[in-house]
């Protein structure tokens, strides 16, 4: 029987190949190698589309596998990372989006077979890349549109799907999302590869790889690596790591900590050093072997590979010096509730109360809803900033006003939030009644944000399609002590909701504990009427028996040191 390569990880460090490109770049080819007889007629020039050369020289592209694999690499990348339809729309060849995968994974899988078969013992394996496009879902291409996007989350799903789904029947046996620049992006990605594997009744390993830009230790858009793996974890993945923009030696602190917070394998495929004046990279192979040794020793790392600028040798030197290293030891995850803006949140038994700042909510604060009725934007941003700086470590957002676009708004202002960094370092909490409006919040955030609310009230099936969505985009939620009776108002009905829903969301769904809040309703204790004036004492009676029966997750309110607390200025 084969072995997987969930087994192999467990005992020994895996290598990846290294790059494509570069190899590509050596044969010199010319705008006729690139279009073949197939496309000799193309109305544009097709030289640098990389990803068009396993239809029009396959010979190549197998060759390069070949080279790679008997090099020592474990698994080979398909020659797909502009193989989607936004970054093949610069050549007018959009419609090759399904095929450029099928064929590059069903190329690939055959070169790995044909190397399996000489040697059964170590199997090869062909992992199946998706690049990040060349638009970004979380910034604007625009200066002076800053809410502008040139590409939407539906927009990068529907193309993912389409790449994703061309990969596995061409014969992939792991998806990895690579060279991730924006998170957001790969939200969608991740989206589109599980909505694939819905489809077509397979799953496969999936594994995440983010950039590094520069020495700020960020992505480009503006992550730090904690606030990047929290943002990703939902994923059910097999590995997350990084790669390119930086050499090895560049990226030693933040594997380090990425090492750190990861229960599940960490990979390195870094570029042969930074590039010099000439745009070549001058790492050799045995220096890259050297330092990716020292990383396998430190226990930093379970894959390890090259990116720009490697070679077949890279890889060599790589695969011998990490050969009788032990893989890092996947560490236990700790507890607690794992939020992330642009820098991580984390919520845990030594935490005091989260403040939650809730005057950027139409409902709650007359400025803010007069402000967002004016179109003020830099105005309400303002509110925003102002409650950061004075210690909420989350705002939430509301745009439930009758006279108001409520999607369209919540869109917006998120998509300002995202280009002020002062305010988008914490975590959103998107709030609404309206499930199109949570939806498009979700849309429109790279952190992990918390989505504020959902509850019975409409019944079981509902509540199950959107905790589905919810845990599919990435988010903790706030869930509502309703049913489809009303709302709970004693202790045994807020106990009995929200046990009802913890059950469904843990077991059904699959949520963490940590990633669910409880909202036990606290009404209005001094309204003079008798049967009232036990609401206080059933909300704090129904938070301890909560917390007691399900001590990882979190309560809305304020009673225990894992909850929460509202604040804001006035409005």
């Amino acid at each position: 029987m084969k072995t997987t390569i969930k087994e192999m990880i467990q005992s020994r460090i895996l290598v990846l190949d290294g790059a494509m490109g570069t190899l590509i770049q050596s044969h010199q080819l010319e705008e006729a190698d690139y279009r073949g007889d197939r496309f000799s007629d193309h109305p544009i020039d097709l030289q640098g589309n990389n990803d068009l050369l396993s239809l029009t020289q396959p010979d190549i592209i197998r060759s390069i596998h070949r080279r790679y694999l008997d090099a020592g690499a474990d698994i080979i990348e398909t020659n797909t990372f502009n193989a989607n339809a936004v970054s093949q729309g610069d050549y007018q060849l959009e419609a090759l989006s399904y095929e450029l995968n099928y064929e590059s994974a069903h190329l690939a899988r055959h070169v790995a077979d044909e190397v399996t078969s000489l040697n059964p013992d170590q199997p090869r394996f062909v992992c199946g890349v998706l690049g990040p496009t060349n638009k970004t879902a979380s910034m604007s291409p625009d200066i002076n549109r800053p809410a502008y996007r040139n590409i939407s989350f539906d927009e990068l799903q529907t193309t993912y799907e389409t790449s994703a789904e061309g990969l596995i029947k061409g014969g992939a046996d792991l998806i990895m999302i690579e060279t991730v620049f924006d998170t957001l992006n790969a939200k969608a990605a991740l989206a589109a590869v599980h909505t694939a594997f819905d489809r077509l009744g397979k799953c496969l390993p999936i594994m995440i790889s983010g950039t590094i830009t520069d020495a700020s230790g960020r992505t480009l858009s503006g992550q730090t690596i904690e606030a990047f793996w929290i943002s990703l974890r939902h994923g059910d993945l097999f590995s997350i790591g990084m790669n390119c923009a930086l050499g090895a030696e560049q990226m030693r602190p933040y594997l380090k900590s990425l090492s750190g917070i990861a229960d599940v394998a960490v990979s390195l495929h870094p570029n042969a050093g930074l590039p010099n004046e000439l745009g070549e990279y001058d790492d050799s192979p045995e220096y890259m072997a050297q330092v990716i040794g020292e990383f396998a020793r430190a226990g930093w790392t379970n894959l390890v590979g090259g990116c720009c600028g490697s070679t077949p040798e890279h890889i060599q030197a790589i695969a011998e010096t990490v050969r009788k290293i032990s893989p890092r030891k996947i560490p236990d995850r700790i507890p607690g509730t794992y939020l992330s803006g642009l820098e991580p949140v984390i919520i845990n038994r030594e935490s005091l109360f989260v403040n939650v700042g809730e005057r950027t909510n139409v409902a709650g604060s007359a400025k803010f809803r007069r402000l967002i009725k004016n179109n003020q934007m830099e105005e309400a941003l303002s509110i925003a900033r102002e409650q950061i700086e004075n210690g909420a470590q989350v705002f939430d957002i509301n745009m439930d006003e009758g006279l108001l676009d409520s999607v369209q708004a919540m869109e917006t202002f998120l998509r300002l939030v995202a280009s002020e960094p002062d305010i988008s370092r914490v975590p959103v909490m998107i709030d609404s009644s309206n499930w199109k409006v949570l939806e498009t919040g979700l849309k429109n955030v790279q952190g992990k944000p918390i989505i504020n609310s959902i509850s019975l009230k409409e019944g079981e099936a509902l509540f199950l399609q959107q905790a589905r969505m919810i845990k599919r985009y990435g988010a903790a939620v706030i869930i509502m002590a309703f049913d489809e009776e009303g709302q709970a108002d004693s202790v045994d009905r807020k106990v009995s909701i929200c046990s009802r829903c913890y059950e469904l969301l843990v077991h059904e769904v699959g949520f963490d504990p940590e990633d669910i809040i409880f909202d036990p309703n606290i009404f209005a204790v001094a309204t003079g009427i008798s049967e009232h004036n036990s609401y206080g004492l059933d909300y704090l009676e129904a938070c301890r028996v909560l917390k007691q029966k399900y001590p990882r997750s979190l309560i809305s309110g304020g009673v225990s040191n894992l909850s929460f607390s509202f604040r804001g200025n006035n409005p």
